[in-house]
């Protein structure tokens, strides 16, 4: 075998099919795109047209809503926390905080904190601080020694000034007014 002998693999090296080089060549002038229109067009494409047949997108049903402005809390049950400090994944004598949980991997990210859930048994007495808590997660850590501390705080959505928006301002008013009023009856 010499130098000027070597070649690829027959089938290995397609060679780029070269239009707009000559009516000859079958794909001259409008190089195989027809005439006029989107799509002789560059860079234009019409995805999802259908010839004018209504879309797939539009003709599937549309069902429920997503609320944006839902909270979007990472779930812990009692259970996997019982399981993580069996395992010594966790140190049931150091407080628990949402931190300690994603380090140990029993919390995904996400927006506003941890929710403890209340399924599964617990018997490690435990001191607990995160966003949320269910009633009955909080029951089965109280009986079984432990405490538990939310620091969850709604969002006030701020108007471009810097202040709570219309709806923030009418509400602490009229929870002041609701406060004045229980303060003149008792």
């Amino acid at each position: 075998m010499k130098l000027n002998e070597i070649r690829n693999n027959p089938g290995a090296h397609k060679r780029k099919l070269k239009v707009g080089r000559g009516s000859s060549s079958g794909l001259g002038k409008t190089s195989g795109r027809g005439v006029k229109g989107a799509k002789a067009r560059t860079g234009n494409q019409v995805h999802g047209f259908e010839g004018g047949q209504m879309p797939l997108h539009m003709r599937m049903p549309k069902r429920g809503f997503r609320n944006i402005f839902a909270n979007d809390f990472s779930e812990v049950n009692i259970g996997r926390l019982q399981k993580a400090i069996d395992d010594k994944r966790l140190d049931a004598s150091a407080r628990i905080t949402e931190e300690v949980l994603r380090k140990s991997g029993l919390a995904h990210k996400s927006r506003d904190g941890v929710r403890l859930l209340g399924k599964g048994e617990i018997s490690a007495k435990l001191d607990i601080e995160v966003a949320g808590v269910s009633a009955g997660a909080r029951a089965a850590v109280e009986k079984a020694g432990g405490s538990v501390t939310t620091t969850f705080k709604k969002k006030v959505y701020m108007n471009k000034k810097g202040e709570p928006g219309k709806r923030q301002q009418r509400r602490a008013k009229s929870a002041e007014t609701r406060a004045a009023r229980k303060g003149g009856q008792a």
